[in-house]
């Protein structure tokens, strides 16, 4: 995702859009009561210097970008900001000695001249950074839900995984018809949540999800999956990105049971107080296992990245090992939320 910004900082459709919002900035500053000037020439002079500022601010943004375009989208916007200042500094002292020597008469010595330009580029940076921010949010709720509708297609329902579940139901079909057509209607519901991978869900339905995914593994791995479930008698209404627990729990399958020939437990809590929700899984971690957990975080970095779109930084998704098991806990606000 930095990769984008970096390059969409220096895209000409991006150098426009700050010219044309340099411009009002320049007219706005302009149009205020008091100037004693002609306005038209004063709307000049403003001009060439709102847009020496902005353009140079840019010319060095998009140089820093190119040696150091790594940074976080917070530590961007730092930047853009302390360059803003830097080239507001530094074209209002050029500026200040070109007018006097040209005969432009000021009541303001260099330092308040300075201040102030710096004051009024202070005020317009915050209102750019706000506009910044909205714009990489937006970007952001684009990627994921388009990572996520990718990762349910291509990853959360794996083509091996369709096979399995296939041949699975090819055999309940002589064995149990019944349980052929629920792992069906299983298989059938995973499907469905994957299509609307970009959407919210309830904590019901996710739970519902996972249930189906679990179902269908059961079948797969026989005794070698048990399942410990801890819920509250009343389940709390609270919104979820689709597909955020089926994928977790499949974590917890793959990486955790399928690496042992015993069976192996998986344990589900669900707890929730006046403020928060709180979900733990834990399953145990077999023998040389880190690596693979090491490699699963693409997974938990696109859930993490859906919860901070619908909770901002309220919602905590936190992973790691604890002596012989893998524990996943996930927090959501409850205070406010609704279904």
């Amino acid at each position: 995702m930095n990769q984008t910004i970096k390059t969409s900082v220096c895209q000409s459709k991006i150098v426009l859009r700050a010219i044309v919002l340099a411009q009002a900035v320049a007219i706005l500053m302009t149009l205020a009561p008091g100037v004693l000037e002609d306005r038209w020439y004063r709307l000049g002079l403003t001009t060439l210097f709102v847009q020496w500022v902005n353009l140079l601010t840019l010319l060095l943004l998009c140089q820093y970008q190119k040696h150091f375009g790594q940074n976080s989208p917070r530590q961007l916007a730092a930047v853009a900001f302390l360059l803003l200042l830097s080239s507001t500094a530094a074209v209002s002292l050029i500026a200040f000695h070109l007018l006097t020597q040209q005969g432009w008469q000021t009541q303001a010595e260099l330092s308040t001249f300075i201040f102030h330009n710096l004051l009024i580029a202070s005020i317009v940076g915050v209102i750019g950074l706000q506009f910044y921010i909205m714009h990489h949010e937006r970007q952001q709720r684009i990627a994921a839900q388009s990572r996520a509708e990718l990762d349910a297609l291509q990853a959360r329902i794996r083509p091996h995984f369709l096979f399995n579940s296939l041949n699975t139901v090819a055999e309940l079909t002589q064995q149990d018809p019944q349980a052929a057509e629920e792992a069906l209607l299983n298989l059938a519901a995973l499907f469905r949540a994957a299509l609307k991978a970009g959407e919210t869900s309830t904590l019901v339905d996710e739970l519902r999800i996972m249930d189906s995914y679990l179902s269908l593994e059961h079948w797969r791995l026989g005794t070698r999956l048990q399942v410990s479930r801890h819920f509250p008698e009343q389940l709390p209404s609270i919104l979820l990105p689709s597909l955020t627990l089926q994928p977790l729990i499949e974590n917890a399958v793959r990486h955790g049971v399928e690496g042992f020939s015993q069976p192996s437990l998986i344990r589900i809590e669900l707890m929730f107080s006046q403020k928060n929700l709180t979900l733990l899984i834990e399953n145990p971690l077999p023998p040389h296992c880190k690596a693979r957990f090491e490699g699963n975080g693409i997974a938990i970095d696109n859930i993490r990245q859906r919860l901070a779109l619908l909770y901002d930084d309220r919602a905590k998704l936190t992973t790691g090992a604890i002596e012989n098991q893998y524990r996943v806990k996930l927090v959501i606000p409850f205070d406010d939320t609704k279904a």
